[in-house]
């Protein structure tokens, strides 16, 4: 997840022996548990991959401390479009100065160096073209959320999944949810008839505070845009709140109930003063599934004393038999019918999330093991925020149809950026 301004950095990993009781049995990548991956460790595979990394301010340089802390990386090639940042990391994680680049097209001498996988964390507007450059290149790629900004980008994303598919090549995405134990347990009881019929999902983003948070001054340049992840305020680079934040229990929703809506409803607003950026503080959403399942979906970055200093990512099912909430903060569980769990507290999804998916990609990778199930999940839970996003907008029903026919592009002028 990109951080934002609530979002702690570090928090206290969990223990490991939680994780390998309810991921150590291998890699399960087919059918319902597609999803729901065993970590993986250096020890059941000595190989070395070869990364080139795009993306060194934020999480990015954040995360590449992670792929070095692995021992089965060996980090080869950076880029950023920022000097600064790319030798801050590279000095961290020890990649040579000759190959770290700058500039929008960096990431393409990261390619050219000879990398055998490309970890994308950079701005998400540029992540279609990465990652397809990527595929063409022969690589293997590992993307954050959301991977594109829109409808064309992610139908970009899910060519260049495909493409991969066929060249043997991994392509995994960076969710943290649907890594965690107590989640991945949920979800299976789930699956496993413990809330029998499905009658209705909820889901929340949600992050507030005191006081309305306020846009920093733009500057006389777009690159002023691009550095400090001011970029998250900017819709047509980050994808909107609803497209960088709530896409994790969008995301949950979609792995536990294996439904893509078909149609939304709903109203979204701007509240904080004088706004530099777009990205909306308010959202309010109804989905229709095809199934006739109805899901509502709120996302408020809005002040509220009660909740200062809390976060809200969560999912929540009820069923004819019982009730289930899968989280990133918070309790997981499902109560009551004949699979109850009382569940507990994720423990630092954001951070040992993270670490679960670095030594899932390698085990990926270093096993061969091509399959990508997550691009189509991804797609589905991208494609489902642009159609919130684009409902909420606009005030008015839309159909997952109509924003496929419509297929609008979002375009930043980058005149004066430097290539």
């Amino acid at each position: 997840m990109h951080p934002h301004d609530a979002i702690p950095r570090r928090q206290f990993l969990g223990t490991a022996a939680a994780t390998a009781s309810l991921f150590g049995a291998g890699l399960a990548l087919a059918a319902d548990r597609a999803t729901s991956p065993a970590p993986a460790t250096v020890a059941a595979s000595k190989r070395k991959i070869k990364v080139g990394w795009v993306g060194c301010g934020g999480r990015g340089a954040w995360l590449a401390e992670f792929f070095k802390e692995h021992g089965g990386y060996e980090m080869h090639a950076m880029a950023d479009y920022f000097q600064e940042d790319v030798d801050k990391c590279g000095d961290k994680v020890g990649v040579d100065k000759s190959r770290r680049f700058t500039g929008l097209s960096g990431y393409k001498k990261v390619l050219q160096s000879g990398v055998e996988a490309l970890v994308i964390l950079d701005i998400p507007y540029f992540y279609p073209e990465q990652a397809q450059a990527a595929v063409d290149a022969g690589c293997h790629v590992y993307i954050a959320k959301p991977v594109a900004v829109d409808v064309p980008g992610v139908l970009a994303i899910e060519a260049a999944g495909k493409q991969a598919t066929a060249k043997k090549l991994c392509f995994h995405v960076d969710y943290q949810m649907s890594t965690d134990p107590l989640n991945v347990e949920v979800a299976q009881r789930i699956w496993d008839g413990g809330l029998g019929k499905l009658l209705s999902v909820s889901t929340i983003g949600n992050i507030s505070g005191t006081k309305m948070p306020v846009d920093a001054p733009r500057g006389t340049s777009i690159e002023g845009v691009l550095n400090r992840e001011l970029w998250l305020r900017d819709i047509a680079l980050g994808c909107d709140i609803i497209g960088n934040f709530d896409i994790h229990s969008i995301d949950a929703a979609i792995w536990v109930v294996k439904e893509r809506p078909v149609a939304a409803t709903g109203k979204a607003k701007i509240c904080r003063p004088n706004p530099v950026g777009d990205r909306h503080d308010f959202v309010q959403l109804y989905y229709e599934c095809q199934s006739g399942m109805p899901w509502v979906h709120q996302s408020f970055s809005i002040p509220d004393p009660e909740l200062e200093g809390n976060k809200s990512l969560s999912c929540d099912i009820r069923g004819e038999l019982a009730s289930a909430r899968i989280c990133y903060w918070g309790k997981s569980y499902l109560r009551g019918g004949p699979k109850h769990y009382g569940g507990g507290q994720p423990v630092n999804p954001y951070e040992a999330g993270a670490k679960r998916n670095v030594a899932m990609f390698h085990k990926l990778v270093s096993e061969g093991n091509c399959e990508n199930p997550m691009i189509k999940r991804a797609v589905d839970s991208t494609l489902t925020t642009i159609l919130g996003r684009e409902a909420g907008h606009r005030g008015v029903r839309l159909t997952m149809d109509d924003i496929l026919k419509e297929n609008k592009r979002l375009n930043v002028d980058l005149t004066g950026l430097k290539s």
